[in-house]
């Protein structure tokens, strides 16, 4: 379930990662290498929506242009 924190709507992992499309476990090994946004709530992992949307905006790969002849 959702939670909103002030204007922070925050997702559980499962959620995350459901909205990321990465596992679970993947998200707890980004997690643990500081590589994904995330927010400590007592002892559990929420994630920011905004936070994650941004996440995913600057890892981001634009594909590149294709050459023509």
């Amino acid at each position: 379930m959702n939670q909103i924190v002030g204007k922070h709507k925050l997702m559980s992992i499962e959620e995350a990662a459901q909205y990321t499309g990465l596992a679970v476990n993947t998200l707890y090994k980004m997690v643990g290498q500081r590589r994904i946004p995330y927010v400590k709530v007592g002892s559990r992992l929420k994630f920011d929506v905004a936070l994650l949307d941004g996440w995913l905006k600057q890892n981001t790969v634009m594909p590149m242009p294709s050459k023509t002849g």
